[in-house]
């Protein structure tokens, strides 16, 4: 009896020995989890503090530097909305001084440098980036076809990396030859200026065609490829016997070719009627088209929604629902003519 008592007593010692090994077993693997989990969250902590980067956001555009309205516009439309330039946002700017290939150049070397957004000044700056990223958002600051280019599906649902505003330039196209007319009354031939390299020039043309034939004008049609080509067009222009002139979109041109345009539209005596109020303003007659400095500072909404998450194949492309007509009065008087009294009043602004 007392052997079996023994064995008993010596069962329990062993017993309670593995039960002190199990549970000092259990506390070394649960320190060293324990040791791991902690280990794991230092870079997590490490990474959560690290402080978020600026976003950095394209300026692409085919005219010469610097800032001028439209891109005016749209840094005032990002201030508007809290970004502050060199804070919490990055721009990176590139003027391309119409050459095309430049801008090809510097649409390239965006995307290389890995911009989150790139923002377009014109159909060709859109077409240059379009060619060089399906990836990064492209927000349109004033294109003037957008489904008729290829750049979204549709303006309600774009579809693809592309969206922003359009300016609808040509459907404008018959209107601006109809305030011209009103305004030069015994007008019959009209000069066009337009560019074969626009992306929508040839349709822009068209569009001007039909107008034409509707209001019984004359249209001829000179190209303008690059701004050393304004002498020769306007000297066509005269040969022609041209009446009247409409510039649609054309090459990047900045500010010193603008006021040659104007200087050039004086000297040869031509009525114009110009596709931005920055032409009336430099001494041209008229002008009909939605504000390009608002359509840009439109484009920073885009900008603001997307870096937010939202895709640009899920934002519509917004149309203007406001056209500014703008007179310059000085300009007619040295034209010898007289704006009528109903373009008087419908204009936004007169130029004395």
């Amino acid at each position: 009896m007392k052997a079996h008592i023994g064995s008993v007593h010596s069962h329990r010692r062993h017993a309670g020995g593995q039960r002190k090994e199990a549970t000092t077993w259990r506390n070394t693997v649960g320190c060293l989890v324990t040791l791991t989990l902690a280990l794991l969250s230092v870079p997590l902590a490490s990474e959560a503090q690290r402080p978020r980067a600026i976003p950095r956001i394209a300026y692409l555009s085919l005219i010469p530097g610097p800032c001028t309205a439209s891109c005016e516009g749209f840094v005032q439309g990002l201030r508007e909305l809290g970004y502050v330039e060199g804070k919490n946002i990055i721009i990176e700017y590139r003027w391309s001084a119409g050459n095309v290939d430049r801008l090809r150049e510097n649409a390239a070397e965006l995307v290389r440098l890995g911009v989150d957004i790139m923002v377009t000044g014109g159909p060709l700056g859109t077409r240059a980036a379009q060619d060089m990223t399906r990836t990064i958002p492209i927000v349109m600051a004033r294109d003037i076809d957008p489904v008729g280019d290829g750049f979204v599906a549709s303006l309600g649902r774009p579809g693809g990396n592309i969206t922003g505003v359009t300016v609808l330039s040509r459907e404008l196209s018959g209107k601006r030859l109809e305030l011209l007319k009103d305004t030069a009354p015994g007008m019959v031939r009209v000069a066009v200026f337009w560019n074969p390299t626009e992306v929508s020039g040839a349709r822009q043309l068209r569009d001007t065609e039909d107008a034409a034939r509707v209001l019984g004008l004359q249209i001829q049609a000179l190209e303008v490829r690059e701004p050393d080509d304004l002498e020769g067009v306007f000297a066509a222009a005269r040969t022609g016997r041209a009446e009247g002139l409409t510039v649609l979109a054309g090459p990047g041109i900045g500010q010193d070719h603008r006021a040659r345009l104007v200087e050039l539209a004086a000297q040869s005596r031509l009525p114009t009627i110009y596709r931005a109020r920055v032409f009336a303003e430099a001494g041209g007659l008229m002008s009909y088209a939605a504000s390009d400095r608002d359509m840009s500072r439109r484009a920073a909404y885009y900008v603001d929604r997307i870096l937010k998450g939202a895709k640009p194949a899920d934002l519509p492309v917004e149309q203007p629902m406001k056209f500014e007509l703008v007179l310059n009065l000085k300009t007619a008087k040295a034209l010898g003519l007289t704006f009528p009294p109903h373009l008087l009043i419908l204009a936004d602004e007169v130029l004395k």
